[in-house]
């Protein structure tokens, strides 16, 4: 899916390029840059997704999930100086804009439309269990927006003869790329930051977890995100006095996966002291 996707798009991108200087039009050169970013995040995908195949081994216990989010967090601020180029570049053709060939801007960002319409077919998929790999679906999404924007500064200037059409339509561009650096930025950030996944808040966990026959206290609770597709918990939780650890930690562990869907927790449950039955009937984490 990815190899398919990134031999469309390197296609469109050498085609864009040579079109975009025949025309002079900054908005095709505009896209180009962002085809390029989406270029480089499909290629970054690639790799990324292979070696986080790799088993753990010595000191990487975890593997290599954690390359795929770094891959993410390197797409997203690469997205960042590209739209910074481009808001720049945009406002010196709003200044002083040069000769645009309207019906070569038109065509190339109809065939833009399409070669996009077809990797994010591509991609879609895959796209909802890799942070990497939804990072290029939508650098794929916004150009085929972009595109659509590019191919009505096309048709304007074939009717008006303004030349200005062509670079206010590389301003949108240049929004839909910040708006896609922020969500990569974002969710690749909270991840390495090790902040808990949007749909775990910890208090709903730690919830959950008393609601188990026996356990009277859950404190020291951590929930994270290893990689896309791998949160993780750990925790230390009493039982009462006369509880069964081992049940509650079976307990435990499966209204976590049910719940919550937590494969990988490492739970240390141990019996409470017999007087913090009174003073802790439902402890907070």
């Amino acid at each position: 899916m990815l190899a398919g996707a990134l031999a469309l798009i390197v296609g469109l991108l050498v085609a864009e390029i040579v079109v975009g200087l025949a025309a002079s039009s900054l908005a095709l050169l505009a896209d180009a840059g962002h085809m390029l970013t989406d270029a480089a995040a499909l290629a970054l995908a690639l790799v990324a997704a292979s070696v986080a195949r790799r088993p753990p081994g010595g000191s990487w216990t975890f593997g290599f999930r954690r390359v795929e989010i770094l891959a993410a967090l390197a797409n997203g601020i690469t997205l960042v100086l590209v739209g910074i180029w481009i808001v720049y570049a945009a406002v010196r053709r709003l200044v002083s804009p040069p000769d645009v060939h309207g019906g070569l801007v038109l065509v190339l960002a109809g065939a833009g439309i399409v070669v996009n319409v077809a990797a994010a077919v591509l991609l879609a998929a895959p796209s909802s269990r890799s942070l990497n790999v939804r990072g290029a679906f939508l650098h794929v999404t916004t150009d085929v927006a972009a595109f659509a924007g590019t191919a009505v500064a096309g048709v304007l200037i074939l009717v008006t003869g303004w030349d200005r059409f062509d670079p206010l339509a590389s301003l949108a561009v240049a929004g839909l790329i910040f708006w896609s650096s922020a969500i990569l930025l974002r969710e690749s950030s909270r991840i390495l930051l090790e902040i808990s996944p949007g749909e775990m808040p910890p208090q709903e966990v730690a919830e959950a977890m008393l609601a188990v026959p026996d356990v009277v206290e859950v404190h020291d609770l951590h929930v994270w995100t290893v990689g896309s597709g791998f949160p993780a918990l750990s925790a230390h939780v009493l039982v009462r006095p006369e509880g069964d650890c081992h049940e509650a930690r079976r307990e435990l562990a499966a209204v976590l996966a049910e719940r919550f869907q937590l494969q990988h927790t490492t739970l240390q449950v141990e019996h409470a002291r017999p007087t913090l039955q009174s003073e802790l009937p439902l402890a907070r984490p």
